[in-house]
């Protein structure tokens, strides 16, 4: 039997806005949104913003002429990572057991913690909000649970609380299933919302009241883990570090809507590096490579391909991608962005050699890609640039 777990969820608020009133204070208390790369659209608005009625992914053109009163902000991300790595590192000083979930999100075990801070959880989570609001400057939100899924759905509840922090006792489980809707569980999306909905569930409760078998044959062992989650048990426990991304992807709007081949390769070169910088970062692979354009009516054309060795240079991800652009590209069609998506990672520690890999190669690509990394870690973000041959016989 799993012994039982205490896990929180810290949920930083609106962070790209809160980091931005970080650094500029004159910022709070104010309508604030920060706009994608390219400035295409909100990603992040202030609670100001929000009861203004601007909602995220709003088009900025759209935000600034239906509301000109609140105060746009163009994205910084490089900076965002300095302000989540800092609330990480407060996490760390209560707890060794954080997992970060994303740049605003991470489950810390606070299993037993109570003792040492002489507080009970509710009072040990209201501790860290202050503490990191203290140290850090960055509101929070914390959902305190036995499981991840709860706690999860204790901080969606919490960022509607007085103080920004929810405990989902074991004995007010059942019924905050019963007043929880099954689109809001953590892990179900719309189209198994849509399937339960076919089957008569509609709340959390009545998902967790199918047996096992039911659940196995409509969701698989997703569910189970889901369902078991759900009623309090510890399926998942908080595992130390950064949690290895499923898929990487890098896109955003271009500054106009063009159809210039040459102009929509240098955008898709740019996310080719961003997206193999991040790989090398987190010392990882890919399998898959996924181009993607959207027209200017947001049609979106798609093409992909599986390698046969898995990769992190840039060099040879960007010839295939050009590959796949040139498939789904047309000159007729005005495009208003592009991107890449790296999908099927894994650790290099855990990579499985090829029979007939060129390692001398490889040891050259890893040596390069290493020595542009070391240069931009120096001298500044971009300040290497990989680039593409033009086409030069039409």
């Amino acid at each position: 039997m799993r012994s039982k777990r205490i896990i929180a969820l810290v949920d930083c608020d609106s962070f790209f806005v809160s980091c931005e009133q970080k650094a500029n204070p004159e910022l709070k208390g104010k309508p604030v949104c920060v706009l994608s790369n390219k400035d295409g659209c909100v990603i992040s608005r202030s609670r100001e913003a929000k009861k203004m009625g601007i909602t995220m992914g709003m088009p900025y053109f759209m935000a600034k002429k239906d509301y000109p009163k609140a105060i746009y902000v163009s994205s910084r991300h490089d900076f965002y990572g300095e302000v989540s790595k800092e609330v990480m590192a407060v996490l760390n000083e209560f707890s060794p057991d954080v997992e970060v979930y994303s740049v605003d999100e991470a489950f810390i075990d606070l299993t037993g913690l109570r003792r040492l801070y002489k507080r009970n959880y509710y009072d040990l989570a209201l501790y860290i909000k202050e503490v990191i609001k203290e140290r850090v400057d960055i509101p929070v939100s914390i959902g305190v649970s036995s499981s991840k899924s709860l706690a999860k759905l204790a901080s969606d509840k919490a960022k509607n609380s007085d103080d920004g922090i929810y405990v989902i006792g074991s004995r007010k489980i059942i019924s905050e299933l019963k007043h929880t809707d099954i689109s809001e569980i953590w892990g179900i999306g719309r189209n198994l919302t849509a399937l339960m909905h076919k089957n008569g569930i509609l709340n959390a409760y009545e998902l967790v009241s199918q047996t096992d078998g039911w659940i196995d044959k409509k969701i698989g062992i997703r569910g189970l883990e889901m369902k078991h989650e759900l009623l309090g048990e510890c399926v998942s426990p908080v595992v130390n570090g950064v949690k290895l991304p499923k898929s990487i992807q890098k896109t955003s709007a271009f500054g106009k809507f063009t159809s210039d081949l040459t102009y929509i390769k240098n955008a898709l070169n740019y996310h080719i590096h961003r997206a193999c910088a991040k790989l090398r970062r987190i010392d990882a692979r890919c399998s898959t490579v996924s181009v993607m354009l959207r027209t200017k009516d947001f049609r979106v054309f798609y093409e992909k391909r599986v390698l046969v060795n898995s990769t992190c240079y840039e060099m040879e991800i960007s010839d295939i991608a050009f590959e796949l652009l040139e498939k789904i590209y047309n000159p007729n069609i005005l495009y208003r962005s592009t991107g890449i998506i790296l999908d099927n990672i894994s650790y290099n520690s855990g990579e499985q050699l090829f029979l007939f890999a060129n390692s001398d190669l490889d040891e050259k690509k890893d040596r390069l890609a290493k020595c542009i990394d070391k240069l931009e870690n120096k001298f500044g973000k971009d300040i290497v640039q990989t680039g593409f041959v033009k086409d030069c016989s039409a």
